[in-house]
């Protein structure tokens, strides 16, 4: 019997392979690229808008382009020569700056540069095909770079030749953008795929920097972190979001991430701060700067704006509380719990003095009510991130290349954790009608989150809306992790055992080897190759804690990135590289600016926490890429035999 729907797939598959010898050849090349080793991925997590150092170790592929530099030059360079060349290849302009104001740059310098940047990217791309190569080539230069870094076996005096092509480039003065492009080109090679495992917004100075990046970066995933979807909601014009960010915004001193990154003003805020809390001296709400800059006037303001939008959030996420109860957060309305007379706060069953008296927008009636002045403070905060082209923008890029979690190359990534019982097993939660748990949920949640961006019915995108909230801090979220977010607590009770957040019992369970394979069989990865990797709870290195759990099958690769969390980790984040040879986990000191760099050569400091070495070379054949394109050339073979028993013509030209 005729299998109609497999005709009209290979009728289709035959426009872009019309002959038998365009199918065969295609054939060849996917049998020769699953030979090749497989590219190098690269994994980063919690990001949380440090720009400069999350930019570096993309250029230096967190180590990878000095290995690579090594491999080519082993001790035929000096050390210093190997770092002046690494660093020209992270920052190709700024060096070359350098240099020509040093009095360095003369033919000689160029010529010598020239040749060792050919060299690196020989290597670096010795694992694609000429193909993808050709492809990452600039445009200016493809056929000079191509001919430089291809074997010529038909040359006899390759010297000559190569000799000629660079004595060219420099006298017709295009060195310098050879040098560039190049430096790129290396930069590109060196890392084949870049995953982020979450939480690029909030508490850096550059999170909309770190977007733009990512906005042109040639192969990446991104896993949600529970700050991301925090802006997605914003975005998508959830108010409870929106008083998030911008209360975090200024207890982080980044309000230039609003206001200058994506235009949105504070200016309605702070004529409602000056009038609402002229007189508050709000105490409570001290400005966590990255640097020392005391009490001045402009503190004070910010002080008395925190505090304006804190008393809005806990307003807008009472409501949103009530009206969800299926998100069991009762326990966050703590505004109606306020006993105003005797200057306390009823707190699971516990009397606690508040520290802060002064609440003159609260009505106690009815505390949850905003009032008009605090409406159309946040109405035009709302129109203004709903209205952000920028915004928009890079919330599409997380649409589009992330979601919850993704299985690659038998690795389980997602930000925070999959909810689970004391027992081990996935705990069942109830938010859309029926009980979920393990993949099923993240599967639900990622669909219901989508909604508020993509449905036609207002109801559906309402409720998309409203979980990018819950995901943001809700007690069974698998972004969050944790039973309670304390924000009240921690500005208005001294107490400390109030300020504590449970994390989920995942994090305890994960060095216990039933539950890792339990968790590896829900997602369906395979093999004694398979891991997790995940971040959100920041590593104390400097106490010895390790990143890796579970003899290596569980990564925990968040070592504080961000500025605020290196007194914490003792360090400056993780990052992972997992290439043709293994995984390697690297810790990283704070990065300290690109004119050291520049000037020393000198990278910023890593140290290698674990290492897992592959015992026989990956290829791509045993990526999931490489099952791909397995099933691209059974199809592709099924095409021949199509055209060579007549069931499909070739298309051939006259």
């Amino acid at each position: 019997m005729v299998n109609m729907e497999k005709i009209r797939f290979l009728q289709c598959l035959s426009k872009q392979y019309p002959t038998i010898d365009s199918a065969a050849t295609e054939i060849i090349n996917l049998q020769s690229i699953l030979n090749l080793p497989k590219g190098t991925e690269h994994f980063l997590s919690d990001i949380h808008g440090e720009y400069r150092a999350f930019s570096h170790v993309l250029r230096n592929g967190s180590g990878a382009v000095m290995k690579k530099i090594d491999d080519v030059f082993g001790d035929t360079l000096f050390e210093d020569q190997k770092e002046d060349l690494a660093s020209l290849i992270y920052y190709p302009s700024e060096k070359l700056d350098y240099v020509k104001s040093q009095g360095k740059a003369d033919d000689s310098w160029y010529r010598t540069t020239l040749y060792r940047l050919v060299s690196v990217c020989q290597i670096v791309s010795s694992k694609y095909t000429r193909s993808k190569v050709r492809k990452a080539m600039p445009d200016n230069f493809r056929y000079v770079i191509e001919e430089l870094i291809t074997e010529k076996k038909e040359v006899l005096n390759k010297k000559a030749y190569y000799d000629e092509i660079i004595n060219t480039i420099i006298e017709i003065g295009c060195a310098d953008e050879f040098i560039i492009e190049m430096s790129n080109l290396i930069q590109q090679l060196v890392i084949d795929h870049l995953h982020i495992i979450g939480d690029i917004y909030d508490r850096g100075y550059g999170s909309h920097f770190v977007m733009d990046s990512l906005l042109n970066y040639h192969s990446l995933d991104i896993q949600w972190g529970n700050h991301d979807v925090l802006w997605m909601g914003a975005s998508a014009g959830q108010t409870a979001c929106i008083a998030n960010i911008v209360r975090t915004s200024i207890l982080y001193d980044n309000l230039s991430v609003l206001e200058n990154g994506y235009g949105i003003s504070m200016m309605p805020l702070v004529l409602f701060a000056m009038e609402q809390y002229a007189d508050d001296p709000c105490e409570q709400f001290a400005i966590r700067f990255r640097h020392n800059q005391g009490m001045t006037t402009q503190t004070k303001l910010a002080m008395k704006m925190q505090k304006a939008i804190t008393v809005i959030q806990f307003k807008l996420e009472g409501q949103l509380i009530a009206k969800h109860p299926e998100y069991k957060m009762d326990n966050r309305r703590l505004l109606d719990k306020i006993d105003i007379k005797k200057g306390t706060v009823l707190l699971d069953g516990k009397e606690y003095e508040i520290l802060d008296k002064n609440f003159p927008t609260i009505n106690f009636d009815n505390p949850y009510e905003l009032t008009k002045e605090e409406q159309s403070v946040i109405a035009k905060l709302r129109n203004s991130f709903i209205n952000c082209g920028k915004l928009k923008k890079h919330i599409k890029l997380l649409l589009n290349k992330g979601g919850l979690y993704r299985v690659y190359n038998n690795n389980i990534l997602f930000h925070g954790c999959v909810p689970m019982n004391e027992d081990g097993t996935f705990r069942k939660i109830n938010l859309f009608g029926e009980d979920l748990c393990g993949k099923a949920l993240y599967d639900e949640i990622e669909r219901c989150a989508r909604k508020a961006f993509f449905s036609v019915n207002e109801d559906e995108r309402r409720t998309g809306r409203d979980i990018l909230w819950y995901l943001w801090n809700g007690p069974d979220s698998p972004l969050y992790g944790r039973d309670k977010m304390t924000t009240f607590e921690r500005y208005f009770i001294e107490d400390e055992s109030t300020h504590k957040e449970k994390k989920d019992v995942y994090y305890k369970l994960i060095n216990d080897d039933k539950v890792v394979d339990s968790i590896f069989a829900e997602f369906g990865a395979k093999g004694e190759n398979a891991h997790i990797i995940n971040g959100h709870v920041p590593i104390h290195h400097t106490e010895g804690e390790s990143p890796v759990k579970c003899n290596g099958k569980v990564i925990l690769i968040d070592g504080g990135f961000s500025q605020p969390y290196h007194k914490v980790t003792g360090i400056a984040g993780y990052t992972l590289i997992y290439n043709s040879y293994g995984l390697m986990l690297t810790a990283h000191e704070p990065f300290k600016s690109v004119d050291a760099t520049i000037r020393s050569g000198r990278d910023m400091q890593t140290n290698q926490v674990a290492k897992e070495v592959s015992q026989k070379r990956i290829l791509v054949g045993d990526t999931d890429n490489g099952k791909r394109l397995r099933e691209n050339i059974k199809d592709l073979k099924e095409l021949i035999k199509a055209y060579r028993d007549g069931t499909i013509r070739q298309n051939q030209k006259n």
